[in-house]
């Protein structure tokens, strides 16, 4: 059993929300114009087979999140990247002999207004592509898109598990040290 749905109001009602998701995860906006594009055209081919056990916001959404996965797959298979492990600055520069940070953390005014600001987001999609390729990529299939360990692997082609919770240290590290400069620092000053 098919649910009538209506190709010719998609892009009204969900454009610009797959198009924001699309650039949040990726932070490239025209590759996500681009993803965006190619899931309204998928979705039209398999609108037979949508079976309305969800909302068509939920089922375009998932098909997204397919198509980013496909493409960081890809990417990760076309380009060779940098792997993330030659990153010149060591945990100990972190912490102390008993594991606890060497410096304070910056302290935020108001965490929950913060993090719904959009200067927030525009910062952190600026940290992320600051990252070296693989690295923002291993992120944002691990802590954004919710990718399992094995998968993630895979597609950034990495051989251990260990490997990447290495990359992925790092690459918290990198994005705490971006945030801190480029967002708490500029925060505390408003």
């Amino acid at each position: 059993m098919t649910t009538q749905i209506d190709p010719d109001r998609w892009l009204a009602e969900y454009g610009d929300f797959l198009y924001r998701y699309a650039l949040f995860k990726l932070g490239n906006a025209a590759l996500a114009e681009d993803l965006t594009q190619e899931t309204f055209l998928a979705a039209l081919k398999a609108r037979e087979r949508f079976s309305g056990r969800s909302t068509e916001r939920t089922w375009l959404t998932g098909i997204l999140k397919h198509k980013i996965v496909d493409h960081l797959r890809r990417s990760g298979r076309e380009t060779a990247l940098e792997d993330g492990l030659s990153d010149s600055a060591s945990l100990d520069a972190f912490f102390d002999n008993h594991g606890h940070w060497l410096s304070e953390h910056q302290a935020w005014n108001n965490p929950d207004q913060s993090l719904e600001q959009e200067k927030f987001w525009h910062a952190f999609r600026d940290c992320i592509a600051h990252l070296p390729p693989k690295l923002a990529d291993l992120y944002i299939l691990r802590e954004i898109n919710g990718v399992s360990s094995e998968e993630a692997c895979k597609i950034v082609d990495i051989s251990t598990t260990n490997n990447m919770w290495v990359m992925l240290s790092r690459a918290r590290m990198r994005l705490r040290r971006c945030l801190e400069s480029n967002w708490f620092a500029k925060a505390a000053g408003e």
